[in-house]
């Protein structure tokens, strides 16, 4: 299956949000992919969350979604953004994944379970965790697809049990926060997930200035197979089961692990 990356350069016009997806999309559709990802807080983004977040922010049925399910119909594809989601608290909001089929049927919604109160920001003041850690897993042309966002990178727990469920492709939708060493760890990081699961990582990130760029597709082996720079802008490549499998085959790492570890479950058991 061939996907796409979206690295957009989100603001506070969330019209402007919308319309650069709907033009990512159909680029994205043009190259022949079949699902589109974009970066957390797609729909709305600051350098520094403040009360506007939970100010803007909407039930999964309310305009930008609607927009969003309209972008997913008119172009045919897939289409996972990050969005913010009404908590029902008027000081809180949720920061939520989307997943949309290509009918504009909603595939899956995951709301972020590890806020980003390091570095001297507190996502925690404005916006609400995950009342579950439950990971989140959809299915689409035959690939399981699993839903991480940004911060959630360096709980590598999150991964296993994602990949556990199903996964075979994660995708983590980002708006790395910039800073020393950070670009770098943004890459290991998204390595990392892929090698220590035999799956494929989408990094899709958010543009400088608010984030660092660098949206990347990394294989299971660890290997970029598709990468962007510091701009906004859309890049396609393959996925492809066959070597999720292979990989897995070589490295069963599912199966030989010894801590917290179902040996009677996992996605690589013995013959």
């Amino acid at each position: 299956m061939r996907i796409a990356l979206g690295q957009l350069e989100s603001g506070t016009d969330i019209g402007a949000n919308l319309a650069a997806m709907d033009r990512f999309a159909a680029a994205a559709a043009g190259d022949g992919a079949r699902l589109v990802a974009f970066p957390e807080y797609a729909s709305y983004e600051k350098k520094v969350g403040d009360a506007s977040f939970p100010a803007v922010a909407e039930p999964l049925d309310g305009p930008v979604c609607t927009a969003l399910t309209g972008t997913a119909r008119r172009h045919g594809v897939a289409l996972v953004a990050g969005v913010i989601e009404a908590s029902g608290k008027p000081d809180k909001a949720y920061n939520t994944l989307v997943a949309f089929g290509p009918d504009g049927s909603l595939l899956a919604s995951y709301r972020k379970i590890h806020l980003f109160d390091a570095q001297g920001i507190g996502e925690s003041r404005f916006i609400s965790p995950a009342p579950s850690a439950e990971p989140v897993v959809f299915e689409f042309g035959g690939v399981g697809f699993g839903l991480l966002t940004c911060y959630d990178l360096r709980f590598p727990e999150l991964a296993r049990a994602l990949s556990d469920a199903g996964a075979e492709v994660l995708l983590a939708c980002s708006s790395w926060v910039p800073g020393k060493h950070k670009t770098r760890q943004w890459l290991a990081l998204t390595a990392a997930r892929a090698i220590e699961n035999g799956v494929y990582v989408a990094g899709v990130c958010q543009a400088p200035p608010v984030s660092v760029g660098r949206s990347v597709l990394v294989d299971p082996m660890g290997a970029a197979v598709a990468e962007l720079g510091l701009d906004p802008a859309v890049a396609a490549a393959e996925v492809s089961l066959e070597v999720v499998a292979e990989v897995r085959r070589q490295f069963p790492v599912a199966r030989q692990r010894r801590l917290g570890a179902d040996f009677s479950a996992g996605w690589c058991r013995p013959e």
